[in-house]
């Protein structure tokens, strides 16, 4: 694929992704990540097997030596359940960013709530590519599956080029079962479909962040029904 080709696909699942999030997904997706019983049995196991994932990340992330003086970027941060946890935990310099503001708002909500003092995240409307600045971890939890395998690997380049010392990200694993039930519409049923969702291959990620100067420290695979993440922290060479 050319790069033209690359950037027309990433500008296009970019505008869909933002417009579901900003409309009827947000509705969706805030109402999974939360305590709310109104969630069928697909959206229950989602939250179950993204709480993992999250809780996974906060415990590797909680051996941190001066958690209040390390600059954590969360990239994609959706309603907050990495944010917030995090800075309940101590975190002092935190940059929450997400595609959708319906999102953004939300975080600020659940953190008001919390008793979370909002200085102590710096909130930013923007997608993965419109990221800047350098943060000593960057993490990308389950927004890698809105990208197809060079977007994704692109992405994981970009979020390096942000990273001072430890990455940290999560994505759809592909295998050939994965697959086929992707195929069948077994994976992503129902309403889910809205937005594509893709598997992506590990060699491809990690050769990525390879060339970018990290390896691998250590991998952890959540599955619950009808979520698969293959949840990776790299660290700088």
């Amino acid at each position: 694929m050319s790069n033209e080709q690359l950037n027309k696909l990433k500008e296009a699942e970019k505008k869909e992704v933002a417009k579901y999030f900003n409309e009827m997904g947000f509705e969706r997706w805030n109402r999974i990540y939360s305590e709310s019983n109104d969630v069928n049995r697909v959206q229950r196991n989602i939250r179950i097997g993204h709480q993992k994932t999250v809780d996974d990340v906060l415990s590797w992330l909680q051996k941190t030596e001066k958690l209040n003086e390390v600059s954590f970027c969360d990239a994609g941060c959706g309603v907050g359940s990495l944010s917030l946890p995090l800075a309940l935990m101590g975190a002092g310099h935190i940059y929450a960013s997400d595609i959708s503001q319906a999102m953004i708002e939300e975080t600020k909500k659940r953190a008001t709530l919390e008793g979370i003092d909002l200085k102590k995240i710096n909130f930013k409307k923007s997608d993965l590519e419109s990221l800047s600045g350098n943060f000593h971890t960057v993490i990308c939890l389950d927004v890698l599956i809105h990208y197809p395998q060079e977007a994704a690997e692109e992405m994981v380049r970009h979020l390096c080029s942000l990273t001072e010392e430890r990455l940290i990200i999560s994505f759809a694993p592909y295998t050939l079962f994965l697959a086929t039930l992707k195929k069948i519409g077994q994976l992503f049923p129902g309403p889910s479909k809205t937005t594509r969702a893709y598997t992506l291959r590990e060699k491809g990620i990690t050769k990525m962040a390879n060339r970018c100067g990290f390896n691998v420290k250590r991998t952890k695979l959540n599955t619950a029904p009808f979520y698969f993440s293959k949840l990776i922290e790299f660290k700088k060479a």
